[in-house]
Parts: C-alpha cells; sequence; structure tokens
C-alpha cells in the first residue's frame, strides 16, 4: 500500500529574536513530524517541537564542509513522500537569501505539496533594532536589498566575495537605502567600488552585528570609512550592512540600548515551568536571560495524605498557602475529587505573598491575609488576631519547607494538618547555556532550593565575575550556608521585587 505525499513548509524564523517568530511558525513547529533547520534560527525555537519529531540540522558553518543545497532538497522530498509534515525552518524569511525559492522549484518539480510562511527579515529587523529606519520620508523612498555573498558559479571569485553579477554602477546610483547581507568579509571591496562607481564616500553607513539579540552591536561611519571601523570592532557574522542617509537618523531613534538592562546577562534558577515568566521580564527590560533550572517541581498529589485532606477541605478554619505551585496542585487535587473554589468558603484563605495570592485569583479566590513581608514570619505576625486555637488548620507547601508557620500555630492551640503537595528536586542545567552563564553579570535564586540545587550542579564552576541576587531573607541565608556572597537582597520577596533589586543594581 502507497503512502500518500506529506507536505512541506518553508519556514521563515525571523532575525534572531524568537519574539519575533510567527505564530504560523511555532504553530508548524509543534505539529511537525520533521524538522530541517538552518544555523542561524532563534535559540529555542525547537523547543516546542514533539518529542519524537525527527530533527535535522543542515546549517552552513562558515569555514567548513556543509550539507549540499541538493541533498538538502532530496531530504525534503523523500521525507514528504514518507508522509510526513516537513518544516524546513530557515533563519530570516525563506526568498530572501535563504534559497528558498530553490527549493520551492524542486519540490514542485516533484510533485510534492508545500506551502512558503514568510519570516522577519534581518535586512529589515537588524537596522530596526538598532533605530535605523529603512525608508524615510525625508531620506529614502526606496530600500535594495542586496547580497554581499555571491555564488561563485555565477561569476564570482571563490576567494573574492565581492566579486561576481552586481552591478555596480546601478546601486551607486540607487536613490535610496543599499542593505547588504551577509557582505562582512567583503566590506572593504563593497565600499571601494561603490565609491569608485559614483556613490559618496561621505554618506552615512553602519554595520549591525547579530541584530535583534541582546548582544547586538552597532558600528556607524560613512561608507569610505565603515570598513576599517567593522575591522577595529571586530565585527563578525552574522550582520548586515546599511548605507544611507537613514543611518543618521539612528541618533535619535536608538531605542534598544536605552532600555535598562540592555547587555546584562542574568543567570534564571527557577524551575523550567516558572523559569519563562521571570526571563520574559528580563527580556523586556534588555537583558539576555540565561535559564539554568536548578530545581524541577515534582507533584505529589496523588497520595493519601492530600486526597484525605481535599475530601474535608470544607471544614478547615484556615487554609494557607505558600507558593503559587501549591496553588495549582491544590486546585488540580480538587479538581480530581470534582471540587472548586465552592469548597474554601467556610475558611480563611492566607497566601504568603503577592505571586501566591495571584495564582488563588486564577481560580476566583481572593486571599484573606497577605503579609507585607513574603516570609513564614510575618504571615505569622499577620495571623496573629485570628482565633485558631482549637480550630482545624490546613497548610499546603513543599516537601522542603521550613516548619515556622506550623509550629507557631500548633503552639496557639490550632490542629495542624501539613501536607506536601509536591517536592523540589535537582534539576540537570544545560551545558551550553552553563558554558554561556561563565560571563553572566547576575544569578538569582528565588529559593533556598535553588541555591543548594545551582551549586551542586555547577560543581565548581560558579561564574566568578556575576553578582549574587537573592529574593529574601530566607534564600540569602541558604546562599551564604553555601559559602556565597549575596550581593543584593530584594525588598520585596516576589519577582517583582527581584527585577526591582536588579533594575536598582544595573543603574
Amino acid at each position: 500500500m502507497s503512502i500518500a505525499p506529506g507536505i512541506v513548509y518553508l519556514v521563515g524564523a525571523g532575525p534572531g529574536d524568537p519574539g519575533l517568530m510567527t505564530m504560523r511558525s511555532l504553530e508548524l513547529i509543534v505539529a511537525a513530524d520533521v524538522i530541517v533547520h538552518d544555523r542561524l534560527i532563534p535559540r529555542d525555537a525547537l523547543a516546542g517541537a514533539r518529542a519524537d519529531a525527527e530533527i535535522l540540522y543542515v546549517g552552513k558553518e562558515p569555514g567548513t564542509a556543509s550539507v549540499p543545497q541538493d541533498e538538502i532538497e532530496e531530504l525534503l522530498i523523500d521525507r514528504a513522500r514518507a508522509g510526513k509534515l516537513v518544516v524546513r525552518l530557515k533563519g530570516g524569511d525563506p526568498f530572501v537569501f535563504g534559497r528558498g525559492g530553490e527549493e520551492a522549484e524542486a519540490l514542485s518539480a516533484a510533485g510534492i505539496p508545500f506551502e512558503v510562511v514568510p519570516g522577519v527579515t534581518a535586512g529589515v529587523a537588524a537596522p530596526a533594532y538598532a533605530g535605523i529606519p529603512v525608508t524615510h520620508r525625508d531620506d529614502a523612498s526606496a530600500v535594495a536589498f542586496v547580497t554581499g555573498h555571491e555564488d561563485p558559479a555565477k561569476g564570482g571569485d571563490p576567494e573574492d566575495e565581492s566579486a561576481g553579477t552586481l552591478d555596480y554602477e546601478a546601486l551607486a546610483r540607487f536613490p535610496g537605502t543599499l542593505v547588504f547581507y551577509m557582505g562582512v568579509k567583503a566590506l572593504p571591496k563593497i565600499a571601494e567600488r561603490l565609491i569608485e562607481a559614483g556613490r559618496s564616500g561621505e554618506e552615512p553607513a553602519a554595520v549591525v552585528e547579530r541584530g535583534t539579540l541582546p548582544d547586538q552591536r552597532i558600528v556607524t561611519s560613512t561608507l569610505g570609512g565603515i570598513a576599517e571601523a567593522a575591522a577595529a570592532a571586530e565585527i563578525r557574522p552574522p550582520s548586515v550592512t546599511v548605507i544611507g542617509a537613514v543611518v543618521a537618523r539612528r541618533e535619535d531613534i536608538a531605542w534598544l540600548e536605552r532600555r535598562p538592562l540592555h547587555g546584562t546577562r542574568v543567570i534564571v534558577t527557577r524551575a523550567r515551568a516558572q523559569a519563562s515568566e521571570l526571563s520574559r521580564r528580563l527580556d523586556a527590560l534588555g537583558a539576555e536571560p540565561i535559564e539554568l533550572p536548578a530545581i524541577r517541581i515534582e507533584p505529589r498529589i496523588d497520595t493519601d495524605e492530600v486526597r484525605k485532606a481535599v475530601e474535608g477541605i470544607h471544614a478547615y478554619a484556615l487554609v494557607c498557602l505558600t507558593s503559587s505551585n501549591g496553588v495549582h496542585l491544590l486546585f488540580e487535587a480538587m479538581a480530581a475529587q470534582g471540587r472548586d473554589a465552592r469548597a474554601l468558603a467556610n475558611a480563611t484563605v492566607a497566601a504568603i505573598g503577592s505571586g501566591t495570592a495571584a495564582a488563588l485569583g486564577e481560580y476566583g479566590v481572593m486571599a484573606d491575609v497577605i503579609p507585607e513581608r513574603f516570609v513564614a514570619e510575618s504571615l505569622v505576625e499577620e495571623l496573629a488576631d485570628l482565633d485558631v486555637n482549637g480550630k482545624p488548620v490546613l497548610v499546603a507547601r513543599a516537601a522542603e519547607a521550613r516548619d515556622v508557620l506550623p509550629d507557631a500555630l500548633r503552639e496557639r492551640g490550632a490542629q495542624v494538618d501539613v501536607v506536601t503537595l509536591y517536592a523540589t528536586v535537582a534539576d540537570q542545567p544545560d551545558p551550553a547555556a552553563l558554558e554561556r552563564a561563565q560571563e553572566a553579570d547576575f544569578i538569582t535564586f528565588t529559593s533556598s532550593s535553588t541555591v543548594r540545587n545551582f551549586v551542586q550542579a555547577v560543581d565548581g564552576r560558579m561564574p566568578q565575575s556575576a553578582r549574587i541576587v537573592s529574593i529574601g531573607p530566607v534564600t540569602s541565608e541558604a546562599a551564604r550556608e553555601a559559602g556565597l556572597t549575596v550581593d543584593i537582597e530584594a525588598s520585596r520577596h516576589d519577582i517583582d521585587g527581584l527585577v526591582e533589586a536588579l533594575l536598582d543594581a544595573a543603574s
């Protein structure tokens, strides 16, 4: 029985910033049976891929042998004929110097169905992130995208990237902005030939390295001086070069470098499920978050202890929750027994902090008690006027939590049930992320367990120049016990407070 042909999607992944990937591209990555990808795709672009998806790397590394283009095309055809949903993932846009047109023609000739999913191209995005509009009413009503690395088979010298089919006379006369892709090595020749052809050597020019990424770098000069300036700054690929009057607009429009944490590398040690929240906050402020999760959350709600507490939850006079993880897992356990927020109607509900209170709000529960300082001691103080003598109290928490809260409530005569909803267990950081972390500026710790497990995971390879930021006094004490120096402690013991402390330190 023959298998009906599958389909190939030629997908643009954008210029590097994951936030510039389209919704369609992310949907297809999740659905793909096979993903064939290049080198210059955003970090974590494949995070949504299925565990059973076939991931094939066919990127072209500078100075090394690469997979020939005809082999890539045969690979796409072969997998599609096997009935697979194939995503051909390319940096930028597949039809802008991405050889997507060639692949589309090969698929068409083979009778393979395909679709094209455009992406944000670097020639627009990198200048925009550098504060350079490629068109402007007063400066340029046209823009030309040019490859600075031509195919030697079509007239170019393999030892001279600037040689080939480019019409420098026409480019010199072009009445607008010139954007060169992949032309760093050839920049001296490009500038020389444009000037020889009549383009003014005094025209503004810029090179944008790693455009849209946290470590983006920009060098500006004149067309006559840009090659020397780029060489002095040791600019490397991937880069784009912009030539035209619009480059002068950068002085007023540049915005990326003005973000308060621009260029700062921050290690995020939270569990993977929670790290994205903090990482998004840091990214929006200009930082480069490096996720090195030291812990992962291991639910423990399928126990007799938890089931019994949930069965009688309506009888508790006070329910104390000490983390957002605890909130979500408690409601998961309640849902398994057909219960919802109404089961807490008879209880005073206490949350240890704003994050925990916000998690309760997701289930329609407004916390009755939230201390000003988000630690167990402050919650004990906040509950001082509540009569708990002889009354049943539920403390739902992590396995590693301190006993400050239940012990204090028992001293006041409460009948306290402590249930363990989850444990935090050590997670192993990605080796590549660990390598990047060696140049970090800050390490953030959000709990005692993140401290202990991170120190164990790095195994003596602590980033030497990084300053340590703690979410609060309990976490700080754990850091000091581990032999670390806490440089910054958040005054508010939640993620908002942690971010505020980082901003203060960076400023």
